[in-house]
């Protein structure tokens, strides 16, 4: 995976801005203009049609698409991943109602497989395709053969980074044009995002057209909001002190576990399973640590504004997810691409199907299918689009994707291998 990144680097050139500080400056400056101008009543006509959320991911892929700034030179990413990620699941879950998440129902958990057996019949449905309208794009053999790639894709596709890597390491496909996958990956999947977080503004229109009874939702929602207001109070210093405290306290011992446990799995026999990644673990123990604490007084923490300062580390992903965004690769990667719109075309257009026929709720539609194609960096940040109060349940099914991941990708790699020409 690195040979693939530094291949990739090597032909990009430098951006106009290498100093993270001042590229983290610029990120932050966008938030801050897209939430002033968003509460402007001259702008209101705009944010009707273009939600905030989107626009807190949109400008940092535009100055990132015009080499302002560009992840490849950036270490904000790794940063944001183990930093703000587990902290923004730590505050996320700590007033969590995990009986009102249970009684959303079983609708969650079927939007969610079906999202993953989108994926999995999907990349061999993309390749069938493919080889009707341009055949000459999947040639290859060997390590070159375009569903050895393909194979990464499904990984990242159903459980994350992690599973990507071992996908690579279990099919051997050439690192050197690994760099075309990763670009698919992102440029695909977040193409997906945008429209995901475009439709999280208008899911009471989309959830009509759906016959979808979002009541479980709405009383889930509700009793969140209850809770926060018979909570709420002033924060003092001493209250911020607390919140960050448990935050990167929990980060800190979330990372010391995972250290364990991932070096565990390599030392078992398992290095090549999610048991071995130590992003795995430092979720899977931000998660139980935030849950935990939901069962406990810290849980009144809320009030003096847990879940603000976590919604505050989710728009940061946002705005470091749309720096990995360069829409110049769409014209680079084209053919590549090509086969990941029909691959993701075939997923949504699965979900939608589902959803219609189990009259689902867009909210299980959007989680269910970032919490395979995006993981836990982007599942939680769609679910906090609908309410800040639903980001555990994108949480709880990004876990459950990273479980996974590795065992659909090898089912969809073989379908992919039989269909290819």
């Amino acid at each position: 995976m690195k040979l693939g990144l530094i291949a990739v680097t090597a032909i990009i050139k430098e951006p106009l801005i290498i100093d993270d500080a001042i590229v983290f400056g610029l990120l932050m400056s966008c938030l801050g203009i897209v939430f002033y101008t968003s509460q402007l009543k001259s702008l209101a006509w705009f944010y009707k049609i273009i939600p905030a959320l989107l626009m807190c991911y949109l400008l940092p892929a535009l100055l990132s698409t015009f080499n302002i700034i560009s992840p490849k030179f950036s270490g904000l990413w790794p940063i944001a991943k183990n930093y703000f990620l587990p902290a923004s699941l730590i505050l996320m879950t700590l007033s969590t109602d995990l009986k009102g998440i249970i009684r959303l129902g079983p609708k969650a958990l079927i939007m969610f497989f079906t999202a993953t057996i989108g994926i999995v019949l999907g990349g061999p449905i993309a390749i069938l395709i493919t080889s009707v309208i341009s055949p000459d794009t999947l040639g290859g053999a060997g390590p070159d053969a375009v569903w050895r790639g393909l194979a990464t894709l499904a990984g990242s596709w159903i459980g994350g980074g992690a599973n990507q890597t071992a996908m690579l390491e279990l099919y051997q496909f050439n690192v050197d044009k690994y760099g075309a996958m990763l670009a698919v990956d992102v440029v695909v999947a977040n193409i997906w995002m945008a429209f995901i977080l475009f439709g999280a503004g208008k899911s009471d229109k989309i959830d009509r057209w759906l016959r979808a009874d979002a009541s479980s939702i709405e009383s889930l929602k509700t009793n969140m909001a209850n809770y926060t207001a018979s909570v709420q109070r002033n924060s003092t210093l001493t209250d911020l002190m607390k919140i960050f405290a448990i935050a990167f306290g929990g980060v800190g011992l979330a990372h010391l576990l995972a250290n364990f446990f991932g070096d565990w799995a390599e030392n078992t026999g398992m290095a090549d399973s999610i048991l071995a990644s130590q992003f795995f673990w430092i979720v899977v123990i931000a998660t139980t640590f935030g849950l935990t604490l939901s069962f406990t007084k810290m849980r009144r923490l809320e009030g003096a504004g847990a879940s603000k300062m976590g919604s505050v580390f989710i728009y940061i992903l946002v705005a470091i997810i749309g720096m990995k965004i360069d829409l110049s690769q769409l014209v680079q990667y084209w053919d590549f691409i090509i086969i990941g719109l029909i691959w993701m075309a075939f997923h949504v257009g699965l979900l939608f199907l589902v959803a219609k026929l189990i009259k689902a709720p867009f909210f299980f539609l959007a989680v269910g299918s970032k919490a395979n194609v995006g993981g836990a960096a982007s599942a939680p940040v769609v679910a906090s689009a609908f309410h800040p109060s639903l980001a555990p349940v994108g949480v709880l099914l990004a876990v459950l994707g990273y479980a996974l991941g590795t065992y659909g990708a090898i089912f969809c790699a073989t379908l992919m291998e039989f269909v290819s020409p």
